[in-house]
């Protein structure tokens, strides 16, 4: 079995609003990846702020906290192979206008503001995000009877 990754994933309020969270959860378990956390909760703006610490000196980052904390998110974490660059291709660009049509954002986007899903950019930021939205006791280690289908 090969290495396993872990990333964290949001799906954020507009695709919440727009019920496409099972859609977009489906896409990922249809890939392979394992859910290992999933949560469904309502950002504070405390967390907000500690999640988008990279841009508190930014213009945008009063209008990020405002609109991640305006409705429910999924939070989840998922896991499998090289599952960090994985699931950003399967996202597509930030902008829906640039991302390839067979991507979330490519499919189910239409503005940057509104681009429906987050997920880790890189291992050290999977490893900050998951500490942020779940304890180690809201991780799951199991196995899934599928991967001997999928990896060597």
């Amino acid at each position: 079995m090969p290495q396993m990754e872990r990333t964290f994933v949001m799906v954020k309020p507009d695709g919440v609003q727009r019920q496409l969270a099972g859609k977009i959860i489906g896409a990922f378990e249809r890939r392979g990846l394992k859910i290992v956390g999933l949560k469904l909760l309502r950002i504070t703006p405390e967390l907000a702020g500690r999640h988008y610490a990279e841009h508190r000196d930014k213009p945008f980052f009063q209008g990020l906290v405002d609109f991640i904390t305006s409705g429910p998110v999924v939070a989840m974490v998922l896991e499998g192979k090289d599952c960090i660059a994985m699931v950003r291709e399967m996202m597509g660009a930030t902008d829906p206008q640039k991302a390839a049509p067979a991507t979330i954002r490519g499919r189910y986007g239409i503005d940057i503001g509104r681009n429906l899903v987050h997920g880790s950019d890189s291992p050290a930021s999977a490893g900050r995000e998951i500490a942020l939205f779940f304890g180690n006791e809201e991780l799951l280690d199991y196995d899934l009877g599928i991967h001997k289908w999928i990896y060597e």
